[in-house]
């Protein structure tokens, strides 16, 4: 809690001080800010909504069911098959991930979730299949599903889950 209201008052400085130095050019800065959150915000609200329905739906018992500790590679393969077909950015995906964790997600399955998420390019296959070529784009995405189960061993070794 005291490194939050560290990191706030060390921003509120350099806002400070940049507003001092150029204030025209800190003005443009919260405009282009202000922008980029106006564009950011329905993605971010749909995925909060949607991350709100399933865990309405969904208690920690079923979650630590299928995603959980206990899952095991089992868990982990259902993970990051989700990962592999969502298109989630990573803005959002890491948010989510850390509600899935404290409602009872592994870190290896939603290891191996955010792996797949940004390496696996199901959603995407058509568009990378026609500048790489098919054969290309299905190496590169089965070699990235693997990766994520390497990244999930890793990740459950690192958290004492193997």
């Amino acid at each position: 809690m005291i490194q939050t209201f560290i990191l706030y008052g060390l921003t509120g400085l350099v806002v400070f001080f940049g507003f001092i130095k150029d204030k025209e050019k800190t003005k443009k800065a919260f405009k282009k800010a202000w922008k980029a959150f106006e564009n950011i915000l329905p993605q971010f609200l749909t995925i909060i909504i949607v991350v709100g329905l399933v865990l309405s739906f969904l208690d920690t018992d079923t979650i630590s069911q299928y995603i959980g500790t206990s899952s095991g590679w089992l868990g982990v393969l259902i993970a990051s098959s989700i990962g592999a077909i969502t298109l989630i950015p990573g803005f959002i995906a890491f948010p989510m991930s850390a509600i899935l964790l404290q409602n009872g997600a592994g870190y290896m399955q939603i290891s191996a979730f955010i792996s797949s998420l940004m390496m696996v390019g199901v959603v995407t296959f058509p568009v990378e299949k026609k500048f790489f070529g098919i054969k290309a784009t299905i190496i590169r995405n089965v070699l990235a599903f693997l990766f994520a189960f390497v990244v999930a061993f890793v990740m459950g070794k690192v958290f004492g889950e193997l």
